[in-house]
């Protein structure tokens, strides 16, 4: 009997033991967004871990050419908003990878989405969109594949003015490669099909160093943003401002801070946010929205639009 007591007690403890042993190597039991935003923040001036790590970003599901999460986080309007059909905000960070100042802001502004007029608003919020450029070993303008997104996207006519575009205006700057075919990249096809999920009303994209804004699409533009005043940059072969403003009818609004490197004072942080915000409520306006397409749709018009 006491023998069987002995046996019964041994496995009693190694049973109770196996999920303490389950990690003999000693791995950690970080959260992947832990593990994500130690990654990013490094390369983000005035951006701590406890500042990513409170943005609550999730995966939307794609990754990066190299594998890396495309982080967004949703954040519906206030019940008290005084929009009927609140306005719909897609605001973008990092297109640029080598641009570390246009991701960092947006971070800090996502510590004041809970405040008016912002919290009226309902936000799609994707800070990095070009992560394997910020994480290279030396930060890049293009993403892993070596394709500037921001002249990726299928603007009418791509095929032959992009190519030509980057042939004799850039005399083929590999810093503005626009890829083989439109949508070529993850990076690209995922924000696409983000604007036909989502349906913005606006779509806000931080950039830098020209230190101005401009503005494609249809919505008075703003005077100034802070410091920063409005002063068009032109219309490119496969940019964004291009396809969501002109192409798709979507107010794209451009941000170019003046520094890729350093940050604007928090003062001129804060106040671009205000002037922002203040732009929004004033000069656009709510659309009907249309019904959602469905990936079995939006994987067949991508590749008519490859093939156009």
């Amino acid at each position: 009997m006491i023998k069987f007591l002995r046996h019964a007690t041994a496995v009693l403890v190694t049973v109770v033991c196996l999920p303490v042993l389950a990690n003999p190597a000693g791995t950690s039991n970080a959260s992947p967004q832990s593990d994500w935003c130690k990654q990013l923040t490094p390369r983000l001036p005035d951006v701590s871990v406890a500042t990513c790590q409170g943005s609550a970003l999730v995966p939307t599901g794609s990754v990066s050419r190299k594998g890396f999460p495309i982080l967004m986080r949703s954040i519906p309007a206030a019940k008290s908003g005084k929009h009927v059909v609140p306005m719909r905000v897609l605001l973008l960070g990092g297109i640029h990878g080598d641009e570390l100042t246009a991701a960092s802001i947006v971070f800090q502004w996502m510590q004041w989405m809970q405040t008016q007029p912002a919290q009226e608003f309902y936000w799609h919020i994707a800070p990095v969109v070009n992560p394997d450029g910020l994480l290279a070993k030396k930060p890049q303008r293009v993403n892993a594949n070596g394709v500037d997104l921001n002249r990726n996207f299928p603007t009418p006519g791509w095929e032959k003015d992009a190519q030509r575009y980057w042939t004799r205006v850039t005399g083929s700057d590999p810093r503005r490669f626009p890829g083989q075919s439109p949508l070529s990249e993850p990076e690209t096809r995922w924000l696409n099909d983000e604007m036909e999920r989502f349906q913005p009303d606006v779509i806000i994209s931080v950039h830098a160093p020209f230190g101005v804004l401009d503005l494609d699409g249809p919505a008075k533009a703003p005077r100034r943003f802070g410091r920063l005043y409005f002063n068009r940059v032109g219309v490119y072969p496969g940019s964004l401002g291009n396809y969501g403003g002109l192409h798709k009818n979507v107010p794209v609004i451009t941000i170019e801070l003046p520094n890729a490197l350093a940050m604007p004072a928090p003062a001129e942080v804060r106040r671009i946010w205000l002037d922002m915000l203040d732009w929004i409520e004033r000069s656009v306006a709510p659309k009907p929205k249309k019904a959602a397409v469905s990936p079995v749709q939006r994987t067949a018009a991508n590749a008519a639009l490859a093939a156009h």
